[in-house]
């Protein structure tokens, strides 16, 4: 809830505050109100009192029950029932509602005109009855003793439907080209219509014929108004059996009494903008006309503003409820709004909380804050003698001070203060000596981060302030440190340059080069622009002094020196850094081997001062205990210990080769069948060599395998 107020009368906003989705669940809608402030606070005073994009009107039944408001889009309708606080029904239409009335008390009988000509009636059941008119209408006003419904819209005819007799009758001729609005008197039912031209024309409706005219946009024009068209009437209402006031298209509101062809009153909203809603509010004697922009409250017999509301979205039509201070706004916007203000009249019988509410936030005020006041202290106020108005109504209390009106201060300043000239003329002095000060010799003053980059910047910004003045070149460019979107880089420690980084030992030669020849280039430049003459006079170069290209060229060659120097440096930091990591790793390696040798023979004394009991797998051959723990001690241990083990036990073979790693020989070691095995083949071999005999004596003179024949014979 919104609370502001315009001249003393308060207006409360019941539809300020976040809106929530219509898809979100029950359960979600509440989730949000846990956490945000806004959401806690805003009142809903009517659920789901909006529209899914724009709202165009808005009514009120006369029983006070139901409230019925069209808009779009899709093209709908929404009655809400002010006893239950909810919505009632819903209606979807086939094109969107110009205007529409309700005939009964309540919502039984509703007439919607549409955009497209038709004109719809519903009954309580929903859709009745459809017809079409001739021309495209923009309002009409039903007149209850006949039961005819009067329709103006885009031609000079009014449109009559008698609803008895379910037909049309006569139209009534005007004399205008279009007309805008209608209205029957609620007295002696006149009929009156407002035309584009800015006429009104009164018509009764027992005979039919119109009995007067009256011209509205000769009586808005006032001296001093710029008048671009003729003002049309866009806005038309009755009051009593005399009153009536008029809206037009330049923003004037006309009363005038029907015995007078003169306004009794123009009013103008100043914002050039047409008036689309009027109504008066009899108990105080007010008027109520709206535009696009304000809602504007005047008293009808002077003018006088009582209040205003100004809403967020653009105003389409205004609803008052009766016998109240609440009024509802259709808006340019998805949320209707709702009003109230306690000036105007209570709250209805169904909302009645809120005079309870509004009268609790009356009585806790916050505290105003005011221009024209000066804040002082207690010690402002005996320095300036006005310690025994504490308490008055000239001071306010806030806070740790007082308020006190700025005249005032400034009359008690000058009287107690009479040297106050000489203090100014001693502040003149003071900045003229500091101005003078500026021009003699300042020490630089270095930032605490980044000091070598800033005496750098400053050293470049120099050199280049006199290049630039020597040269008459204009102003030099603005230096780093004087930008204020650098100035993080020289005050968060976070921006400071590592200099023992890779990265800048690679880059720092070719920046200082690039600096070097950056000051080689302003001191060439400087020299050319002192002895420009003596360049012209002679072109070639003294003897013995190097060209720009060869200094180039050298300055080229000594940072790629230096940049080879500095990758050289990193990878022996590097190598250093690694043999250094490998000690470490070493020494630890030891010191962990040690703890687990002693570690190791604590335990075996232990369990030799122990029984110890061993379980055999399947298939396993059992030969003595010493064996058993062997294999349980191999399993449990590393596979560093395990190779110190094999090497103490010659089953393993470490050599160190010339590039300095280490090779492994490793000698499987056999099993016990293995071994009986290998034993019987050899025992077998050194009896087949003592059993074997020699087979010399069977060679042949003749040679081995004559005439292809094992034996000796031959053929003969």
């Amino acid at each position: 809830m919104q609370v502001s107020s315009v001249n003393d009368a308060k207006i409360y906003n019941l539809s300020h505050g976040k809106s929530l989705p219509e898809w979100l669940s029950d359960w979600k809608k509440r989730q949000p109100q846990k956490g945000d402030s806004d959401i806690q606070r805003r009142i809903e005073l009517i659920q789901d009192f909006e529209m899914p994009t724009v709202c165009t009107s808005i009514k009120v039944s006369r029983d006070g029950h139901f409230i019925l408001a069209a808009g779009t889009y899709k093209p709908r309708v929404r009655c809400y029932d002010t006893y239950q606080l909810s919505l009632k029904f819903e209606r979807c239409l086939d094109s969107d509602v110009v205007a529409f009335d309700i005939l009964s008390d309540d919502y039984s009988k509703l007439v919607f005109l549409h955009s497209d000509r038709y004109v719809e009636f519903h009954s309580q059941h929903g859709h009745y009855y459809k017809t079409r008119i001739p021309t495209f209408g923009r309002a009409f006003s039903y007149h209850y003793p006949s039961c005819d419904l009067f329709f103006v819209g885009t031609s000079s005819e009014v449109f009559r439907l008698n609803l008895e007799q379910g037909r049309f009758l006569n139209s009534l001729q005007t004399e205008a080209v279009e007309n805008n609005v209608c209205d029957i008197n609620p007295v002696h039912h006149l009929i009156a219509t407002g035309s584009s031209e800015g006429r009104i024309e009164c018509w009764d409706p027992r005979v039919r014929n119109r009995v007067g005219t009256l011209d509205c946009a000769l009586s808005s024009i006032r001296e001093g108004t710029e008048v671009q068209a003729l003002p049309s009437v866009t806005a038309l209402k009755f009051n009593n059996s005399l009153s009536m006031a008029v809206g037009t298209g330049s923003g004037q509101v006309l009363l005038y009494d029907l015995r007078s062809s003169q306004p009794l009153l123009v009013k103008d909203h100043f914002y050039n903008l047409p008036i689309k809603s009027l109504h008066f509010h009899d108990q105080l004697d007010l008027v109520m006309s709206a535009d696009s922009k304000i809602i504007k409250m005047w008293n009808k017999d002077s003018g006088k503003v009582f209040s205003s509301i100004e809403p967020p979205a653009n105003i389409n039509d205004v609803c008052i409820y009766p016998q109240s201070g609440l009024l509802f706004t259709a808006n340019e916007d998805p949320k209707m709004n709702i009003f109230y203000i306690p000036a105007l009249g209570p709250a209805p019988r169904w909302c009645s909380f809120l005079d309870n509410l509004t009268e609790e936030l009356e009585e806790s005020p916050e505290s105003t804050v005011y221009d024209d006041y000066k804040f002082v202290t207690r010690k402002d106020l005996e320095n300036l003698g006005l310690s025994h108005l504490i308490g008055s109504s000239l001071l306010r209390a806030y806070m740790h001070g007082f308020f006190m009106d700025i005249r005032l201060y400034h009359k008690v300043k000058s009287m107690v203060n009479p040297f106050a000239y000489e203090e100014y003329r001693k502040d003149k002095i003071r900045q003229k000596i500091e101005e003078a000060r500026t021009q003699r010799v300042q020490i630089k003053k270095l930032p605490k981060v980044n000091k070598e980059l800033a005496l750098k910047l400053m050293e470049d910004g120099e050199d280049e302030a006199v290049l630039a003045r020597r040269t008459k070149k204009g102003k030099a460019v603005p230096n780093i440190l004087s930008d204020d979107r650098f100035k993080v880089m020289f005050e968060n420690p976070d921006y400071q340059v590592d200099e023992q980084s890779e990265e800048f030992r690679l880059l720092n030669p070719i920046v200082s080069k690039v600096g070097l020849k950056n000051k080689k280039k302003l001191r060439l430049l400087a020299q050319q622009a002192a002895s420009l003459q003596k360049m012209n006079e002679d072109e070639d170069e003294p003897e013995g002094q190097a060209s720009s290209e060869e200094e180039s060229s050298d300055d080229d060659k000594s940072w790629v020196e230096e940049v080879r120097e500095q990758r050289r440096l990193l990878r022996q930091e590097d190598w250093e850094r690694r043999r250094q990591e490998r000690k470490n790793v070493d020494r630890n390696t030891v010191l962990l081997e040690n703890a687990r040798q002693k570690s190791s023979v604590k335990s075996e004394s232990k369990e030799r001062s122990q029984p110890q009991f061993y379980q055999l797998k399947a298939g396993e051959e059992f030969r003595s205990f010493n064996d058993v723990t062997h294999k349980q001690k191999l399993q449990k241990a590393s596979l560093e210990d395990r190779l110190k083990l094999e090497e103490n036990s010659e089953t393993s073979n470490m050599a160190n080769t010339a590039v300095g790693s280490k090779q492994l020989t490793f000698t499987l070691q056999k099993s016990e069948q293995q071994r009986k095995q290998q034993q019987a083949e050899r025992e077998h071999h050194e009896e087949r060599k003592q059993l074997r005999r020699s087979a010399g004596h069977l060679s042949s003179r003749r040679g081995r395998g004559w005439g292809g024949r094992r034996g000796g014979r031959g053929r003969h």
